[in-house]
């Protein structure tokens, strides 16, 4: 049976594989396209897919500007449903004949919306609606076959629809959690306006993530890259069930690691039945970073050695493919895409180097986001322990330290970060959070230590909650825990006198500091 899918368009925005997953949580499947994918091509995805209707993604540029990503025009005249977001909203506009150009004033973050015809994606909204904006340019304009259904104190249009066909634009985003009545606008276009069914199921994906590992990796051996998170474990597991033993589970301490993360690794994994090599790469990777301040570099330096210890091991065991845990967010933010900014680079995507011993480098769950990769874990019979792991960069403490990466500066945010997590989950409050942990900044403050002066290191506390990583909150902790930590941090390690809570939502900020 093909299933009901709705087609993104890609355009660049941070979000766009963000909108795709929102529609697969309805239980309809959805697939990303570039946006300059031709008619032919969803003539040719139409032989196994049931195309219901279209998405036109955010991005970062202007669609005025001639070298702005435009759709095939004929795609819009094959009477598919259309839903233009950010980007697409306004593209949707110029193309017919709709007047778009620099606002006044951009609107980005939270923004109240008036809803003036609460119909077609609009349908079951308030006449004033709390959504999340993030956009220079608007629609002042529109052809006469339009008509506007919402607008801002700084956008005149800030969503229509055409009076004749099923297409729709919305400046807002709703496909992030800062929009509230998002999901019900995205629920309206897909059971309301694209009549699809619910026939998709993530558990399907586990079947077809094997396949694609047997597929890929044939009669070969692979190395995996474990960390002992949640997402290279789930990898790690759909690559046994794929290639059995001739999988090598690879884990590698390059002396950034957290407290109890080498014991967690061994405990856990020697249970299973699996090849597992502990890589002691301490001094290597130590000596790599020297003099580096820079986050992206050191991000780069250390994918890089982290790959050429796996080209040692491999050629050890001969191996020919590594496998790695890397889901979508990591690759978003490295901007692996057309047109997309690179935020940070993940050290297992863009710190890849060019040039390789493998004869690819296989990513079973490179099109999930974490909570995904979590349900996946449980239907898997994965234990709490790992399902509920809170995420930790594969760089480790080593873009936690601001500036340049010392053992001495390793040791300070490990034993930071070490009681971060214990008062936390001593609380009771690390399942309904999605990270905490410690950063050590490169700030020197005045304190007071025994009746004497003391001159220190700042310790900064970062706990947030999210559903997906791409956007977070900076979680309300009460003031005694918040209390319990500083003083704790402060008495047990000498080298810090000051310590102080991050406030800062994502976006702007990222989660991870560097």
């Amino acid at each position: 049976m093909r299933p009901d899918t709705i087609l993104i368009f890609d355009f660049g925005s941070q979000y766009s594989h963000l909108i795709a997953r929102r529609v697969r949580e309805n239980k309809v499947y959805s697939e990303i396209l570039p946006y300059d994918a031709t008619v032919e091509d969803i003539i040719n995805l139409s032989e196994r897919l049931n195309i219901k209707g279209l998405i036109l993604s955010g991005g970062p540029l202007s669609v005025y500007r001639e070298d702005s990503p435009k759709i095939d025009k004929r795609i819009l005249e094959l009477g598919l449903p259309v839903l233009g977001i950010c980007y697409g909203h306004q593209l949707l506009a110029y193309m017919y004949g709709g007047v778009v150009k620099p606002a006044e004033r951009g609107e980005y973050g939270i923004t109240y919306v008036n809803i003036v015809k609460p119909v077609g994606v609009l349908e079951g909204l308030n006449s004033r609606e709390r959504v999340w904006m993030s956009h220079s340019d608007a629609v002042y304009t529109l052809p006469e076959e339009f008509e506007v259904l919402a607008y801002t104190d700084n956008c005149p249009v800030a969503a229509f629809r055409h009076k004749n066909k099923s297409i729709f634009g919305v400046q807002w985003h709703p496909e992030v959690i800062h929009t509230e009545n998002g999901m019900l606008l995205l629920r309206n276009f897909i059971f309301k306006v694209c009549s699809c069914q619910q026939n998709w199921e993530l558990g399907d994906f586990i079947k077809r993530a094997i396949d694609y590992v047997k597929d890929v990796v044939g009669d070969g051996k692979a190395v995996i890259a474990l960390s002992g998170g949640v997402d290279s474990t789930v990898a790690t597991v759909i690559a046994m069930k794929a290639i059995g033993k001739r999988l090598t589970a690879v884990f590698v301490d390059h002396g950034f690691l957290r407290d109890g993360d080498l014991e967690f690794v061994k405990e856990f994994f020697g249970r299973m039945d699996i090849n597992l090599v502990i890589v002691d790469a301490k001094e290597r990777f130590f000596n790599r970073l020297k003099g580096i301040v820079d986050p992206e570099v050191k991000r780069r330096v250390i994918g890089e050695e982290f790959i050429r210890v796996f080209e040692e091991v491999a050629e050890r065991v001969g191996a020919e493919y590594l496998i790695q845990g890397t889901i979508y967010p990591d690759r978003i933010e490295s901007g692996f895409r057309r047109l997309s900014d690179r935020i940070k680079s993940h050290h297992n995507v863009a710190g890849i180097p060019s040039r390789i011993k493998f004869k690819a480098i296989v990513e079973p769950l490179a099109d999930l986001y974490k909570d995904e990769v979590r349900e996946v874990a449980k239907r898997l019979g994965l234990p709490d322990e790992v399902v509920h792991k809170q995420p930790f960069p594969g760089p480790g403490l080593a873009v936690r330290i601001i500036g340049g990466v010392t053992p001495e500066k390793v040791e300070i945010v490990r034993k930071a970060d070490k009681i971060v997590r214990e008062e936390v989950e001593r609380a009771g409050l690390h399942k309904s959070l999605w990270q905490y942990f410690a950063v050590l900044t490169n700030t020197l403050s005045t304190g007071v230590k025994g009746d004497a002066r003391a001159y220190g290191y700042v310790v900064a506390v970062r706990i947030v909650e999210s559903k997906d990583a791409m956007t977070a909150n900076f979680a309300r902790i009460p003031y005694e825990l918040l209390e319990k930590i500083a003083t704790r941090i402060v008495n047990e390690i000498p080298e810090v006198v000051r310590v102080v809570y991050d406030i800062t939502n994502k976006p702007p900020s990222t989660i991870e500091w560097e």
